[in-house]
């Protein structure tokens, strides 16, 4: 293969990739469940964790001079992520097999490594549009960040990365119907027992271990280090997060199937 040919080849699959990833993302955004999931619950979890007495938990290791949506951002963010790089991907990848959608794309250029790269891309311009609408948000409630707040953008984008690769990776593993149903359930239980809206460290005995060896409490760990100036790199959540992309991209590249 001359230079010329790879050069084109690369550019074709690169604008494969942009189209497909664009048409994800216009579809998700025009489906009210997945709004609800991607933009109305992440809101929802913001303004709970900041005006709901109680309902917020404030970590040993942070001040009390730490306002309530100051502890609410990075829960939100972490719900925003978890939501749209898992359980959207997920359900969506589901919808598509039992619709037999996925099967038509095998009849196109497109293959099945492109169509993994798509939709990893769409989610990341998901992620990245949900923490700009949160971030806008915490601003009139309140939330002043400072420069390690860059932080945020950088630990949602490889959360985002490995939640999207553990979405995948179920629906490689399991019929359409069985990821619909899985992909729901354990959205819920990272949403109230994942360390997510509520900090892992906060969550009783051996299950805040649990929480903080998930990718969710993972990225939530980090996220709040971004948010509330908390001491020391979190060098062991951010490993938590590679690990789990690094082991699903390995098996769902394995698994995943057209049908």
């Amino acid at each position: 293969m001359t230079t010329d040919s790879a050069t084109t080849q690369g550019g074709s699959r690169s604008r494969r990739i942009a189209i497909q990833a664009g048409y994800d993302t216009r579809l998700t955004m025009a489906n009210g469940e997945q709004i609800l999931l991607t933009v109305l619950i992440p809101i929802g979890v913001l303004l709970g964790l900041t005006y709901i007495p109680g309902l917020v938990v404030r970590p040993d290791d942070v001040g009390a001079s730490v306002t309530p949506v100051d502890l609410a951002v990075p829960g939100a963010l972490a719900v925003a992520v978890l939501s749209s790089a898992f359980a959207s991907l997920a359900i969506a990848t589901g919808f598509d097999r039992r619709s037999r959608s996925l099967l038509l794309l095998a009849t196109t250029p497109l293959s099945r490594v492109e169509l993994v790269w798509a939709r990893a891309l769409s989610t990341m311009v998901i992620v990245l549009a949900q923490v700009v609408v949160i971030a806008i948000i915490a601003l009139f409630l309140g939330w002043r960040p400072d420069a390690r707040s860059v932080w945020l953008v950088a630990f949602a984008i490889i959360g985002g990365l490995s939640l999207a690769a553990c979405a995948v990776m179920i629906a490689g593993l399991l019929r359409a119907e069985a990821t619909l149903a899985l992909a729901n359930g354990i959205f819920l239980v990272l949403l109230v027992a994942g360390g997510t809206a509520i900090p892992a460290t906060s969550l009783p005995g051996w299950w805040s271990v649990i929480a903080q060896a998930l990718p969710s409490g993972a990225l939530a760990q980090s996220l709040r280090w971004s948010a509330l100036d908390l001491t020391g790199f979190p060098v062991v959540s951010v490993a938590v997060i590679i690990v789990w992309g690094v082991v699903a991209s390995v098996i769902a590249r394995r698994t995943f199937r057209w049908e």
